[in-house]
């Protein structure tokens, strides 16, 4: 069990890469596409009308909600608390209908695929399947808790590095910038 709930925190983790590029996106490149441009693929769907919930971007709530997950994980794994497995399965379970519905938006009605979207829905699906699968055996709380100490320090790190990872890809990947 605590395999998987380092596979839990391991996934969030991603899902937290994914939707933090995602949220650079709308903050730092979209605002410099020019009005009238011809948008394709994965800009297509960032830019949709879909891709905001008023003014905020889901990815900027997909981050949220990865952050949220990555200490809801660290404090599972370090207390063995029966109560933070009873507040995730709910949680993870409405990430995983609203990942339902936005995968349906970019293939049947946008027409187009965000890879950090998908993998945004492939990490919250495979939460989804962690949280039921523990559920399912019995609970993690059987087992003893790994030590805050060992916990924290590392999950925070690991998180901050990734987050540095994440601005980094700004600088790689192939976005449209001022001509689009």
């Amino acid at each position: 069990m605590n395999r998987l709930i380092i596979g839990f925190i391991v996934v969030a983790m991603l899902g937290w890469v994914a939707s933090v590029i995602l949220t650079a996106i709308h903050f730092w490149t979209i605002p410099l596409i020019p009005d009238g441009a011809t948008l394709r693929g994965p800009m297509l769907v960032i830019t949709s009308q879909w891709a905001y919930i008023g003014p905020v971007p889901l990815a900027t709530i997909g981050a949220v909600y990865y952050i949220a997950m990555i200490a809801f994980g660290a404090l599972w794994l370090s207390t063995k608390n029966p109560v933070v497995e009873r507040i995730l399965l709910p949680i993870t379970g409405i990430g995983f209908v609203a990942s339902l519905g936005f995968v349906y938006l970019q293939l049947g009605v946008i027409g187009a695929i965000c890879p950090f979207c998908m993998m945004s829905a492939g990490a919250t699906t495979i939460l989804f399947g962690i949280e039921l699968y523990i559920k399912f055996r019995g609970g993690a709380s059987q087992l003893p808790s790994v030590e805050a100490s060992r916990v924290w320090p590392t999950v925070f790190a690991a998180t901050m590095l990734l987050t540095i990872l994440a601005m980094w890809s700004l600088t790689v990947l192939p976005l449209p910038v001022g001509g689009a």
